[in-house]
């Protein structure tokens, strides 16, 4: 079962940023679409939760050098 999640995202200023928040998340197993918005300041990912959990994807996108964040 799919789990779709909005984080929001702090430090993107390009594209070249949304394409490397894009790659982690997608590498992560049991992530099955991850879109990102530079806009928006924001990723929504649709995982697996029986694979991964939110924290994993927030320690994903910090290792990538930005921070994320769950909604309030």
């Amino acid at each position: 079962m799919s789990t779709e999640l909005t984080l929001k995202i702090a430090g993107m200023s390009c594209g070249g940023c949304v394409r490397s928040v894009s790659g982690v998340l997608s590498a992560l197993p049991g992530v099955e679409h991850a879109e990102v918005s530079l806009e928006r300041g924001e990723a929504t990912v649709r995982f697996d939760a029986a694979q991964v959990s939110p924290q994993q994807l927030l320690a994903a996108i910090d290792d990538a050098g930005f921070e994320a964040a769950l909604p309030a």
